[in-house]
């Protein structure tokens, strides 16, 4: 007993210093910079890269696929374990694209606070507000940190209207920018007045220089801009947009910060705010609505899978979100969709494209399961009594193609490709009696999502395919009850759903939707769900 005790108690404790959380922002907000730049602040790496690097900086280090280097965008999520200050963090970098939101939402159920990126420039912008709806339907704590003030953007007391204004979240601003954006000189801390100059390095590779200085040299130094920025200060106070830990972990006011993440720039103040303020792991509610304590039994969740991270080994990974207890490398664990044991021998932390074997981890922790072939999305692993998580849910696709094996030689190659891709939630692979397996229809939320799969299929699983755009734009769920009666109407076709034998019925468009529910009442044409948000609005 007494050794359960210090089990569990150890547990509580790991659980303790663990941050786990994602940067979500829309497409080229800095997003995968900063997440360079927090893991330079942290030590984890000595030199920071931007996504479209220059001279002899490299690419991001979560930007690990060949794809994305070559485009300069972020194509899948990335786990990056960072341990700072005595704290373990594990950030979670997502695709900032639309069309790979599904990957993030993914990502959302893992984390537990978001940071909210916003271009000084632009503010809040389609992507970000989707991401956001998100957040708030999960009651999510989210931190906002304001990027490229190095560059000319828009008044900071502008960009807090706008947050409260249009998303209802109370900014309550924990550091101010000295210097308009575009001319950036410094921070000053509103906890402690405190006025931090900073200085770029050559090149932006390394940490900003530093300097703190009194009020009075301040002022000397900055002159106006010193003056306006204390008096926006004193603003802020007579407003009482002060930090506050509950509604912040209510998700009801985000604590917001300024900077760049590029030059380094106030991403130290960004660090030391995950640590101080990000919630740590606790009880996971599972499917039947109980919480699952952090110190009961190991359980775990899979939220993405990735294939062929390591091109020689051609292996496969399940990322799994550690939700409660302790983990030991070897330990079998029971696949609670199957009801079979899964051995844990080769599991590993992973840094970007580097791995490491890992022995322990605790709740927060994200590990990689190697190998793990009958394993997909949404799967609970766990130990002891019986426990499963809420399924997480899929998109609406919105896009369509069928897909072929160029070379007819190549057919057992490309079913291979087409379950691989389709496993890891690259896309959603619909079939029936009529196309047959060697024509599956591809379903995607974005037409990028195409372009992977072609790319990948040709030079992972070396089979191409030819991918034949359909004309629907519209899914919905269905019955088999329903199903005939559908077949029967133009403008729509009902396949199956290969990776949990939903049907789906495609419709050309929203008009033609809106006339068959008109005409057939009877007919079961049901929304489907993603985060707990209609996906029609998306």
């Amino acid at each position: 007993m007494a050794t359960a005790d210090k089990v569990m108690a150890e547990v509580a404790e790991e659980a303790g210093r663990r941050r786990t959380f994602a940067v979500i922002s829309h497409p080229d907000a800095g997003k995968s910079t900063l997440t360079e730049a927090l893991a330079l602040h942290s030590s984890a790496i000595s030199s920071a890269g931007a996504v479209h690097g220059k001279g002899d900086r490299r690419g991001v280090t979560s930007d690990w696929m060949e794809m994305e280097q070559d485009r300069g965008i972020s194509i899948t999520s990335a786990a990056l374990r960072i341990d700072y200050e005595g704290r373990v963090l594990n950030l979670l970098d997502t695709p900032g694209h639309a069309d790979f939101s599904e990957d993030t939402y993914r990502v959302l159920s893992a984390v537990d606070c978001a940071i909210m990126l916003l271009d000084s420039a632009k503010g809040l912008e389609p992507q970000t507000l989707k991401l956001f709806d998100v957040c708030r339907a999960r009651r999510m704590p989210v931190i906002t940190f304001v990027n490229k003030w190095d560059r000319p953007g828009r008044e900071p007391l502008e960009l807090l209207d706008e947050i409260e204004q249009r998303i209802g979240l109370r900014p309550t601003p924990l550091n101010w920018p000295v210097g308009i954006a575009g001319d950036f000189r410094g921070l000053i801390d509103r906890a402690t007045g405190r006025y931090t100059k900073m200085t770029r390095m050559p090149g932006g590779a390394t940490k900003a220089l530093e300097e703190v200085l009194a009020p009075e040299e301040a002022a000397r130094v900055e002159g106006t801009e010193w003056e306006r920025a204390r008096e926006e200060v004193e603003l802020l106070e007579a407003l009482g947009a002060d930090f506050d830990a509950e509604s912040f972990l209510a998700g009801e006011s985000s604590p917001v910060l300024f900077g760049a993440a590029l030059p380094n720039f106030g991403v130290g103040q960004l660090l030391r705010a995950i640590v101080g303020l990000a919630p740590a792991p606790t009880a996971k509610t599972d499917a039947k609505g109980e919480p699952r304590p952090v110190a009961a039994p190991f359980s775990g969740q899979v939220f993405k899978m990735q294939a062929n991270m390591d091109p020689s080994h051609r292996d496969r990974m399940a990322f799994l979100r550690i939700s409660s207890g302790r983990f030991d490398r070897g330990m079998v664990l029971t696949h609670a969709r199957t009801g079979r044991p899964f051995t844990t021998k080769y599991t590993q932390a992973v840094f970007g494209s580097e791995r490491s074997t890992i022995e322990t981890a605790f709740p927060g922790d994200v590990i990689a399961l190697v190998n793990a072939q009958s394993i997909a999305v949404g799967d609970t692993l766990y130990d002891g009594p019986k426990v499963e998580f809420p399924a997480i849910p899929s998109f609406a696709p919105e896009h369509f193609v069928v897909a072929r094996a160029k070379d007819a030689g190549k057919y057992k190659q490309f079913q291979k490709g087409i379950a691989q891709l389709d496993a890891e939630g690259v896309v959603q692979v619909l079939t029936s009696d009529v196309r047959g397996e060697q024509a599956p229809v591809l379903a995607a939320v974005g037409p990028l999502q195409f372009d992977v799969v072609e790319h990948r299929m040709e030079h992972e699983f070396r089979a191409p395919i030819e991918a034949s755009p359909l004309d629907y734009s519209v899914a919905r769920r269905t019955d088999a009850g329903s199903a005939d009666a559908l077949h029967a109407l133009s403008g729509v076709e009902v396949l199956k759903r290969r990776n949990d034998g939903e049907l789906l019925a495609l419709v050309h468009n929203k008009w033609r939707l809106r006339v068959i529910e008109r005409d057939h009442p009877g007919l079961l044409l049901e929304p489907l769900l993603a985060g707990g948000v209609v996906d029609e609005e998306y």
